[in-house]
């Protein structure tokens, strides 16, 4: 302030736009460089990794190709071993197979048909059920 007029005297210059500028410039830009490399290195890897599974998978075709076809007495000789028998489980009680109808008709019960088709085959089946609980014999499962 000039003392005499009680004005303020000539503030100092504003800065220049361009150094405003520069200095945002000299901050952004290393890391705008490092991310776009970052995105760069990250796009080819993976487009390198799933090339190199694509090859694989194409190798190991041609590979089972190649031995299916070069051995093909290799594979009659499987079909040839004998195949293990079948186990044959004892028979059950027909107490044991009342009480599985039994479960099956509770089971039967506790459905909530969506519509009447629906309720009639449960119902029907649920007659069967109640005839084969009440059956002098039960027929073998």
């Amino acid at each position: 302030m000039n003392a005499a007029t009680g004005k303020p005297g000539p503030a100092s210059p504003p800065e220049a736009p361009s150094a405003k500028k520069g200095a945002f410039m000299r901050r952004i830009f290393p890391f705008l460089l490092t991310t776009n490399v970052l995105i760069g290195v990250y796009v080819f890897v993976m487009t390198y990794k799933r090339d190199q599974e694509r090859k694989d998978a194409e190798t190991a075709a041609a590979t089972a190709a190649a031995v299916a076809l070069s051995s093909p007495a290799s594979t009659t000789a499987k079909t040839a071993e004998p195949t293990p028998p079948k186990r044959v489980l004892p028979p059950i009680s027909e107490d044991e197979q009342r009480q599985v109808y039994k479960w099956v008709l509770e089971e039967k019960r506790k459905i909530k048909p969506r519509n009447a088709a629906e309720k009639n085959r449960i119902n029907e089946e649920k007659a069967l059920l109640k005839e084969f609980i009440r059956a002098d014999s039960l027929p073998r499962l």
